[in-house]
């Protein structure tokens, strides 16, 4: 982890105090994005350059609108590309529309049944959008060498995905995710995979140090009560990992002290 314990969450020198990075997709429309993003308190939020307007198409409406670049830190993402092509090209388009934004998020399909990182073509687009001067958050695998590798070529967090993409499966290999936290030099968020509030507590109870969701909140029954949700299991969760937890153990414990009983 690149922060300090007790801060905000810094990714490439900027500091949010929010840990929780929320998607824009799959709202029903505009006002309920807006209204679930604010609920989520979120400071960073993703948008899909490949599918959703922000400035595009100057004659449908923008997401921007709903969610204005001087209230919240845009991070365009390559959803929807499966070779680094595609990718690098996607965020050189959404430099432009944002007027030299560099902070993007990197995903690199595998295919459209699991939407599992396509690695090889991350590794490869991460580099070179690193060497054009963006600041690379990038999905991939929970795989602790990869996720080093990633690291290593300049991006500036990692985010393994706790499980496939929408499915709402929770974090199912916490080992994994455990390793790449503690040779993690840069901050480490779950990307992919959350169903419930519980979910990503559990990330940062683990040592997360963000957690990214979309389906969890836009999929709701009440979207905007589950962003509420999600922000204090985020903070829930940070409080509790930086308090510690008890150590597991085999045997019971009494609350109250034998030693000095009345009786």
């Amino acid at each position: 982890m690149n922060d300090s314990q007790h801060t905000g969450l810094t990714i490439a020198g900027k500091t949010y105090s929010s840990r929780l990075l929320v998607g824009s997709g799959k709202y029903k429309d505009l006002e309920q994005t807006r209204l679930a993003t604010e609920a989520s308190g979120a400071d960073i939020i993703t948008v899909a350059i490949r599918r959703v307007n922000i400035g595009q198409d100057p004659n449908a409406p923008s997401l921007l609108d709903a969610v204005p670049p001087s209230r919240y830190t845009i991070l365009p993402n390559t959803a929807g590309c499966y070779n680094a092509k595609d990718a690098v090209y996607t965020l050189q388009l959404a430099r432009e529309l944002l007027n030299g934004h560099t902070l993007v998020k990197l995903e690199v399909l595998g295919d459209e049944k699991t939407l599992f990182p396509n690695m090889p073509e991350t590794l490869k687009a991460a580099e070179t959008l690193v060497k054009e001067g963006f600041d690379v958050m990038v999905y991939c695998s929970d795989d602790p060498i990869q996720a080093k590798m990633l690291e290593e070529i300049g991006c500036c967090a990692v985010m393994p995905l706790a499980s496939l993409i929408g499915s709402g499966m929770g974090i199912l290999n916490p080992w994994n995710l455990s390793l790449i936290i503690e040779q993690a030099k840069v901050p480490v968020l779950v990307d992919a995979g959350v169903g419930t509030a519980s979910d990503a507590a559990i990330a940062m109870e683990l040592g997360c140090d963000g957690v990214l969701m979309n389906t969890a909140i836009a999929g709701a029954q009440d979207p905007i009560r589950m962003a509420r949700a999600m922000k204090l299991a985020v903070e829930a969760g940070r409080e509790a990992f930086l308090a510690g937890r008890i150590p597991r153990k085999f045997a019971a414990s009494p609350s109250s002290p034998m030693a000095g009983r009345i009786a």
